[in-house]
């Protein structure tokens, strides 16, 4: 994040400011994408003014929140590796997956906005995507609990296909990914 003049720190109070934002416009878009600018301020505790120094257009902050939700959902694959086994991480990774897809469809008028000027780019993403699912692949082919022919861009598609059909139904969504799960053992 610039700091107010070049090559000057950021102020911790303006970092947690900024991080807090994030985090309540997250949640907000999430289960509203018209959510107002004040309402996500106040939650945040901070003035309108404060939300403004930081991101000054609604798209900045949706971007903000977008590439902090990307950067969890792919950092998120090597964690739950670490902490199960492939199989069970490639699961747990496919529910991070659909929430990080459902704040996306709140934001999704804002989205299209930052993909057509291009400060969002599609397919740097996809290749992040599916970078952190051929990840997980790779160590259950390694292990024997993955099938080694399954390819990353293929499961990726799949997962897409599940949230665009599904539509915002928790408990469909989990049967279908549990589906695709099965699909991808030996």
């Amino acid at each position: 994040m610039p700091s107010s003049e070049p090559g000057r720190p950021v102020r911790a109070d303006a970092r947690r400011n900024r991080e807090k934002l994030v985090e309540v416009a997250r949640d907000a878009f999430a289960t509203d994408g018209a959510v107002a600018l004040e309402t996500i301020a106040r939650e945040a505790g901070v003035g309108i003014g404060t939300l403004y120094r930081h991101f000054p257009t609604r798209e900045a902050l949706v971007e903000a929140v977008y590439a902090a939700e990307l950067d969890d959902v792919t950092a998120s694959a090597p964690a739950l590796l670490a902490q199960h086994p492939p199989a069970e991480a490639l699961r747990a990774w496919m529910d991070r997956y659909a929430a990080f897809f459902a704040t996306k469809r709140g934001m999704a008028d804002t989205l299209r906005v930052s993909l057509g000027t291009g400060r969002i780019v599609t397919a740097e993403t996809r290749g992040r995507i599916v970078a952190a699912i051929g990840a997980i692949l790779e160590a259950g082919a390694k292990a024997g609990t993955l099938r080694a022919d399954a390819d990353p861009e293929d499961v990726t598609l799949v997962l897409l296909g599940v949230f665009l059909s599904a539509g915002p139904e928790p408990e469909r969504i989990g049967r279908l990914l549990d589906l695709v799960a099965d699909a991808v053992r030996p």
